[in-house]
């Protein structure tokens, strides 16, 4: 019997090597595995190498990571905003390396190492220092740029619902980069609020098939000031 159920985080991210690609999806705070992102800071990994939109708020989630000193490097198309000052504090003082991606280029790098796709031609960049060494040609009378895809060991995202065969949908702003990074990943780890049974879920409204999804984790909702709950971090 297919069961991706993990019973902890803990389970999940056991094994995460020193040196990994890490593809942790969200956009600003919308959709950050906080969860997972904890628990990779307690597994102890090191070294690794971020890929994200952006380089972490305040110091919490992705950027208390950072401040732990497990990461090596970061690929990101936001690095700077008025609260990214670990991140800051780190580049300037060259304890990290920063591969700056524009945000279009770096979905479809990731989408392309999901899909298979070897490399592809983008206007994206081309004539600025991010063009920089790399190929260019002209197509149609147009310049590009060469990009190559993005692939990681480990994809850690937050979703909506899932069920045991790791089947996720997501709900509206919290989606950004989770779908194209679980394809792009070796092993992918996906928290969710809920676990459904299987038939449960719309075939047509899973946008993660469980193919890609190697564990999921439950996580409780947060509790508002007000009484109410939410999903932590998730839009709308």
């Amino acid at each position: 019997m297919i069961d991706k159920t993990a019973s902890s985080v803990a389970q999940a991210l056991a094994g995460t090597p020193d040196g990994a690609t890490v593809l942790i999806g969200g956009f600003g705070t919308a959709g950050i595995p906080d969860e997972l992102i904890d628990g990779l800071i307690e597994q102890g990994a090191r070294e690794l190498t971020l890929v994200n939109n952006n380089a972490g708020n305040g110091e919490t989630g992705l950027a208390a990571l950072l401040k732990a000193g497990r990461v090596r490097k970061i690929i990101c198309s936001f690095p700077r905003q008025a609260d990214s000052q670990v991140f800051d504090a780190l580049y300037r003082s060259g304890r990290i390396e920063l591969e700056l991606v524009p945000q279009g280029n770096l979905a479809e790098r990731l989408r392309a190492g999901g899909a298979g796709i070897g490399a592809f031609f983008t206007p994206t960049g081309y004539g600025t220092e991010l063009a920089s060494g790399k190929e260019t040609r002209v197509i149609d009378g147009r310049p590009h740029v060469l990009e190559y895809p993005i692939r990681g060991d480990l994809a850690l995202i937050k979703a909506e619902r899932g069920d045991r065969w790791g089947n996720l949908c997501y709900r509206m702003a919290a989606r950004n980069f989770g779908p194209v990074m679980a394809t792009a990943a070796r092993r992918t780890v996906a928290t969710v609020h809920e676990i459904v049974e299987l038939g449960q879920i719309d075939p047509e409204a899973v946008v993660t098939p469980g193919i890609f999804v190697s564990h999921i984790v439950r996580v409780p909702r947060v509790a508002t000031r007000a009484g109410g709950f939410k999903a932590q971090n998730e839009g709308g």
